[in-house]
């Protein structure tokens, strides 16, 4: 048997701590939030994408009765990344939340499909995508890249 170990650094920061346009990035994901479409969690996600060109381009969370098909606010920002500015990389994605039920002081995470969504991007711009992550807390937690979140990933390689 063989142990494998996988290392990755989670930065943490206070807001006061990144640069403006780190904490511009940050602000505007949070006023994302107020684009969700969340009757039934009342469980808001906003995100920010900066793009090279200095375009944001936002996403919110979008719920559906059958919960399946909703749609995250990460998966909106790529898709509205990739329908308004084709050919532009992106740089960096900023992630929050806001909800009803009592304060989420820790930083959210992107849920499954959306790292595999973020890794396709990656993958195909060839380069990395800084994250930012934020709950209802003081806390930003920041990772240089997508595979940090998802370090057994699946990617075209695999299809080759």
């Amino acid at each position: 048997m063989k142990k494998i170990d996988h290392h990755f650094t989670i930065e943490e920061y206070q807001l006061q701590e990144l640069n403006q346009e780190e904490q511009s990035l940050i602000q505007k994901a949070k006023d994302a939030t107020a684009l969700s479409h969340s009757p039934y969690s009342r469980f808001r996600v906003g995100c920010a994408i900066l793009l090279e060109n200095g375009e944001t381009v936002l996403g919110a969370n979008q719920e559906n009765a059958a919960y399946p098909v909703c749609l995250c606010a990460e998966g909106v920002a790529l898709a509205n990344a990739a329908a308004n500015f084709n050919k532009v990389s992106i740089v960096s994605m900023a992630i929050t939340i806001a909800t009803e039920h009592g304060k989420m002081l820790d930083p959210v995470a992107p849920c499954g499909l959306c790292r595999q969504s973020i890794l396709e991007y990656e993958n195909r711009q060839n380069k990395n995508i800084s994250l930012y992550l934020k709950g209802e807390g003081e806390k930003i937690y920041k990772v240089q890249s997508i595979k940090d979140l998802l370090p057994l990933n699946f990617s075209d390689k695999a299809l080759l």
